[in-house]
């Protein structure tokens, strides 16, 4: 499982996920993440359909999309929906 994590740095949501991630990461070594940076990437909140900052995409072993979370949520949702999916 790959997680594609969107956000900028103007984004108070963002700011608040970042140590959440962090522990979750550290946590699930197992776990590949990579950060896209929507400062950085302009062209990325249209190539992947993003409404909302921060947005977090789960995708499977051959790179699809398994689900989206957006906005500040909780680690333990976050956690949960990588348990559920880690096999995928």
């Amino acid at each position: 499982m790959k997680v594609l994590k969107f956000g900028a740095s103007w984004c108070p949501g963002c700011k608040v996920m970042v140590p959440r991630w962090e522990e979750i990461e550290k946590e699930n070594p197992w776990l590949e993440t990579e950060m896209i940076k929507i400062d950085d990437s302009p062209g990325a909140m249209k190539e992947y359909q993003l409404h909302q900052l921060p947005t977090f995409i789960f995708l499977d072993k051959e790179g699809n999309e398994i689900t989206r979370i957006t906005g500040e949520v909780e680690k333990d949702i976050l956690v949960k929906t990588i348990l559920e999916d880690r096999d995928k």
